[in-house]
């Protein structure tokens, strides 16, 4: 009976050791980018050269969904600008050449049961880094909020939007 409390002290130990440790490996991994077929520099873009989100993502304002720039955007610029050169362009255009939709490997995606719209946000006046960071500064794009209910529903409460389940909920 003695050994009772100590042995169940050790185990709740060992368990919350168990716990953080993998809440660790979780949130490594959670900030780890993506590997994508070719590395474009946000940081240029929207950076450097002043980029609006909406140059490049051209449905967020009409749509649901952002979208995926299609190379033609890429090409009207970099068509014309030789003197940009590098091995990441050099990728591009053959995917160009190719005729060959860039296979992106997605970044940012919510559950399959939450109703997500980009128009609805961007005409409340949500910017674009309120959920995906400043992209001004990034090399290469993670996640960087989980877009799971507890982040959306502060959200909604600090900007007085409806936290009705139904709002966002299929």
């Amino acid at each position: 009976m003695r050994f009772v409390i100590p042995t169940a002290l050790a185990g709740l130990f060992v368990f919350l050791m168990v716990a953080m440790v993998g809440a660790g490996v979780y949130w490594d991994t959670f900030e780890e980018p993506e590997e994508q077929p070719i590395n474009f520099p946000h940081d240029l873009h929207a950076g450097n050269q002043q980029l609006e989100c909406t140059t490049c993502h051209l449905y967020v304002e009409k749509s649901k969904h952002a979208g995926i720039p299609p190379l033609q955007i890429c090409m009207n610029c970099h068509e014309q600008n030789e003197a940009v050169k590098g091995p990441e362009i050099d990728k591009m255009k053959a995917y160009w050449e190719k005729k060959e939709p860039v296979p992106w490997s997605r970044i940012h995606q919510v559950a399959g049961h939450v109703y997500f719209s980009h128009k609805r946000h961007i005409a409340a006046g949500v910017e674009c880094e309120s959920c995906h960071g400043d992209m001004t500064v990034v090399k290469k794009v993670k996640r960087v909020r989980t877009f799971q209910m507890g982040f959306c529903v502060s959200c909604h409460r600090q900007n007085n939007a409806s936290i009705d389940c139904a709002t966002c909920h299929k």
